[in-house]
């Protein structure tokens, strides 16, 4: 089963009326869940599917709400699901957001920084002829270590230290140490989308970095659109309408949205003064559901949620309680959606069967 939450896709209000005022209802995380949650109730009691298995997969920001409501379907419905699966994944907004108090992204950005760099052959010939993991592998290792306690130190970038540093960035990244410098050792996402390939005038894309697109000016620092999203949109968009029509016979002249401003502004409320987070929800689920399964999905050229993220959020939900033995953590070769990349839609598509099975516990359920 597939849900447009409301304001997406077809989704809209019932009874809404021509300025869209009734989409604040269903505009916020809370409101949110309570929506999708009470579908879900609605659809499980009504086809009568309260004893088959039943799998949750969120992707992107979507991940956000599938770990939401796996404590919300349980505390409200006493409903408990089998799984969840997490396509590039975000569960605490501290982990992508950047800012004067916060360095934790620069430090999990920096692996795929690497791999993409590694993609578009910007590394050293010995890092170039290394496969990805490994590159991914020993970016991370510096990051989380001597880059994480440079940031954490403040350490000054035209030091002595600081240029060791930037010499180290600079390696993995395939960025010019002065400009490392001159970015206090802190490259952001759209600033290396921009710099990486300046020379060539194209910038990267943000969902799947191996895509690229002319840059309209070689000057500034991030890029006028997103690559991948400019390349990948347009198709899908297409192919829904067409199985709409020719398919399910649905026709309909309102558009179907894809990615939308018209469900915000969004209520993030009980989040004020704190990043918004649905990690600590999901520890409670599995501490209440021992039969919770968890996959997560990770793509090595997602500049949007980037695996180690991901990683870092999932090793902090381990901290307590265990579970390692319900959580399927894989990479794939592609981007935000690593199932545009073929070969990676068909080991998703293996991977999650093989997930699904061993959630089951070899059940004979339908």
């Amino acid at each position: 089963m597939f849900i447009d939450p409301v304001g997406t896709g077809y989704s809209r209000p019932a009874k809404d009326d021509d300025d869209n005022s009734r989409q604040k209802e269903f505009s916020g995380y809370e409101e949110d869940l309570n929506s999708v949650g009470e579908f879900i109730h609605r659809y499980v009691t009504e086809q009568g599917r309260w004893g088959s298995p039943k799998f949750l997969l969120g992707e992107s920001y979507g991940t956000l709400r599938a770990a939401g409501l796996a404590g919300r379907l349980m505390d409200r419905y006493n409903l408990a699901v089998n799984g969840i699966v997490f396509v590039s994944s975000v569960l605490d907004f501290a982990t992508l957001l950047a800012d004067s108090n916060n360095d934790l992204p620069y430090v999990l950005f920096l692996p795929t920084l690497a791999t993409t760099a590694h993609y578009h052959g910007q590394l050293s010939e010995d890092w170039q002829a290394k496969d990805v993991q490994a590159v991914y592998a020993a970016a991370k290792e510096f990051a989380i270590g001597e880059y994480a306690t440079a940031l954490l130190k403040g350490v000054k970038p035209e030091s002595d230290e600081g240029r060791a540093i930037a010499a180290k960035v600079a390696e993995f990244t395939g960025l010019s140490e002065q400009f490392v410098v001159d970015s206090n050792l802190r490259v952001g996402m759209q600033r290396f989308g921009k710099e990486l390939l300046r020379e060539e005038n194209k910038t990267v894309g943000r969902f799947d970095s191996r895509f690229t697109a002319p840059a309209r000016e070689a000057a500034g620092d991030r890029g006028d659109f997103d690559a991948s999203g400019a390349a990948m949109f347009p198709p899908f968009t297409s192919a829904l309408y067409r199985h709409f029509r020719e398919n399910l016979k649905i026709e309909r002249g309102t558009p179907y949205e894809i990615l939308t401003g018209k469900v915000h502004p969004w209520n993030y409320k009980q989040f004020t003064n704190a990043y918004v987070r649905s990690d600590d929800t999901l520890a409670e689920a599995m501490a209440q559901n021992p039969a919770l399964h968890l996959f997560f999905a990770m793509g090595h050229y997602d500049l949007a949620t980037p695996p180690a993220a991901a990683e870092y959020t999932l090793n902090r939900l381990l901290l307590t309680g265990g579970g390692e033995d319900r959580v399927t953590a894989e990479f794939y070769p592609g981007g935000h959606m690593m199932y545009v990349h073929e070969p990676s839609l068909e080991q998703l598509r293996d991977d999650l069967v093989a997930f699904y099975k061993d959630a089951l516990d070899g059940s004979d359920e339908d």
